[in-house]
């Protein structure tokens, strides 16, 4: 870094692109839109705490259940279009459970249908005279074919079997090789009998077979809407969860609430840069208005990292990016202090500069990699709240040590060059 002008350059372009990401309506990069994303406390949304029954798994570890609950049902979130949704698992007491957030969702009834469903899916035989089920001698008799020899399910419309709409909407599966051999068993046992269909305790459909069927293929008739089968069609899709789960908590956060969180932060975070802009000024007076001008970028460059990975924002998130302004000033209060030390030393200003960033760098290493470790056991032993706030936290942390020994020592170069 010999050429303080070129490398001030250098700083004003990264200060300048940062800024670009930061501008609302600024061009989007790497090919998608920049933008913040409002995490549940902040956008309003929708949050569900599902406990896990594992009474019935047997030798399965409860946490290996937990973790496949987690995945399926992330791709069940994922499948509604939530933008940001949070999937984790959690504890409810002593017992294993899942906590899904919902930002932006305030109609929870069809994701609470789709979410919370164990879809199980399972054909069933009829024994009896009746032959139907629901007659009194009548018996529902559980066959080997279940949702799990199910290759794919599509929702689609059968124009022979019309409704009032003019269709009539139907799901029609593709066994996979096993299942096929298995359904045309089943079909060929009970030529003339009724077959059933079940997901979860439900019944979806009720055939009378009228042949032994080959190739793999059937289908699920009798749907009152297009909607009703394509969900059933994605819960089939995506498989059953590995144990039976319950709801046990539902909460709401209004959108309203969310924006007035954003208002009184923002109003927090502006107000604690002014205090520290002042302390600044007043204090160190010229070298407070470079530790003045390294904050500025600073912030830019946390908010546009922030909008690149991209950072959920929450509400702790926001005290923690907050929280870090004062790590960033900190690093350049020692830098300022060294440096005033080497000047009572008669050393001339530009040895003395560079003799303030080499002694202080030790302790802006330490103090920096401790606060980094610390996020990171908040981040790893922590809830989704308390991540938010160490993720940010050490965005932030890493940052301030760029701008401090980098841009804050860029700046002062530039205006130090020819004093002795």
């Amino acid at each position: 870094m010999r050429n303080p002008f070129l490398n001030f350059i250098l700083v004003l372009i990264l200060a300048g692109f940062a800024a670009s990401i930061v501008w609302p309506s600024g061009p989007n990069y790497f090919g998608r839109e920049m933008k913040i994303h409002l995490g549940l406390d902040l956008q309003g949304g929708s949050q569900l705490t599902y406990e896990i029954d594992t009474s019935g798994l047997g030798d399965k570890d409860p946490k290996n259940a937990q973790a496949e609950t987690v995945d399926l049902m992330s791709r069940r979130v994922d499948a509604l279009g939530v933008s940001e949704p949070k999937i984790q698992g959690t504890k409810i007491g002593d017992k294993y459970g899942v906590l899904v957030e919902l930002p932006g969702v305030h109609d929870i009834e069809q994701a609470k249908a789709i979410i919370g469903k164990t879809a199980q899916l399972r054909f069933y035989e009829t024994k009896g005279e009746a032959g139907l089920p629901g007659g009194e001698t009548s018996e529902l008799v559980p066959t080997d074919l279940t949702g799990a020899d199910v290759k794919r399910a599509e929702a689609g419309t059968d124009s022979q079997k019309s409704n009032f709409s003019g269709t009539s909407p139907i799901i029609y599966l593709e066994f996979n090789a096993e299942g096929a051999k298995k359904f045309q068993e089943i079909t060929k046992r009970n030529i003339g009998k009724v077959l059933v269909t079940k997901l979860d305790d439900q019944i979806i459909n009720q055939a009378t077979v009228q042949s032994e069927i080959s190739g793999g293929k059937a289908q699920i008739e009798g749907i009152e809407t297009l909607k009703e089968a394509r969900d059933t069609a994605q819960l089939i899709n995506e498989g059953a969860l590995p144990a039976p789960v319950r709801l046990v908590q539902e909460s709401h956060v209004g959108a309203a609430l969310g924006k007035d969180a954003i208002e009184k932060s923002l109003v927090a975070g502006l107000f604690g840069l002014i205090l520290v802009a002042a302390f600044m000024l007043i204090y160190y007076r010229g070298l407070g208005l470079s530790a003045v001008a390294a904050l500025a970028i600073y912030t830019l460059l946390v908010i546009a990292i922030f909008k690149i990975i991209p950072v959920t924002l929450t509400l702790a998130g926001i005290a923690g990016f907050i929280f870090s302004i004062g790590v960033a000033v900190d690093a350049n209060i020692l830098v300022f202090e060294r440096f005033k030390e080497e000047k009572r030393k008669g050393i001339a200003v530009t040895q003395a500069l560079e003799g303030g960033f080499t002694r202080s760098w030790p302790s802006i290493r330490d103090s920096n990699v401790a606060s980094l470790i610390t996020a990171g056991i908040l981040f790893y032993i922590g809830s989704g709240i308390v991540k938010g706030f160490a993720v940010t936290l050490a965005i932030g942390i890493a940052v301030s040590m760029f701008t401090a020994l980098i841009i804050t020592r860029t700046i002062l170069r530039l205006f130090v060059q020819n004093k002795t």
